[in-house]
């Protein structure tokens, strides 16, 4: 393997994320903002609140995810650097993989950060172990990325393919959307939940970036 063009699309990615302005940002400001308009269209009933708020903050982080996913993939495929990245002799799924993890960490970890914070508007706990939620969200969110990552390499080719990405992304997010509220209840299978959600996320990060690479290799045809 050669480390040197898998960093270097690191590299790109991380700057591509915060491309255009606002870049990372957009993703925060959705899930802030649909966090926010919740509690005001449910009421103010802090048993109801408590009771649908790690199931509304896990929708808002999946849907989230989904703003700059098209970013990915879609100017190396019009520049033509896709192709270059082919020919490298680095594996396309390790170069897939450090694409996505670049973006995640630009755009995915702060909503993770930011989820803990959030869910004090549903009524949560603040004595609550803010460290081990921040943990679940960043957790979950890795999973979240990387399987949107196989629906933007499935969509590079395609102009504003959002929601050829959105519909390929959203059925792989339910396991890790369930088991990621579940573990913030205190409910039947609560403890178990984390565990998991920690082996759904594993099963994303082994198989994602194979599905990436397979449908890269396509659109470069």
């Amino acid at each position: 393997m050669r480390p040197a063009p898998i960093l270097s699309a690191f590299r790109q990615a991380l700057g591509e994320a915060w491309a255009g302005g606002a870049g990372a940002l957009l993703p925060l400001g959705f899930f802030a903002g649909a966090a926010v308009l919740v509690p005001l269209g449910i009421g103010t009933d802090p048993a109801t609140l408590r009771a649908v708020g790690p199931g509304i903050l896990w929708v808002a982080l999946a849907l989230s995810s989904l703003v700059t996913l098209e970013r990915i993939f879609q100017a190396d495929t019009e520049d033509g650097a896709l192709d270059l990245w082919l020919q490298t002799g680095a594996p396309a799924s390790a170069i897939a993989g450090a694409k996505t993890f670049a973006h995640w960490l630009a755009a995915g970890l702060p909503l993770a950060l930011l989820s803990p914070l959030l869910a004090l508007m549903f009524q949560a706990e603040a004595s609550a172990d803010l460290l081990r939620n921040a943990a679940l969200y960043a957790l979950g969110g890795l999973a979240f990325y990387f399987w949107g990552g196989v629906g933007a390499a499935l969509s590079a080719t395609v102009r504003r393919g959002g929601l050829l990405i959105s519909l390929i992304a959203l059925p792989l997010y339910v396991p890790t959307a369930i088991f990621g509220a579940l573990s913030m209840t205190h409910g039947p299978g609560s403890e178990s939940a984390p565990l998991f959600l920690a082996a759904s996320t594993l099963f994303a990060l082994a198989v994602a970036p194979f599905a990436m690479a397979a449908a890269l290799r396509l659109a470069a045809d």
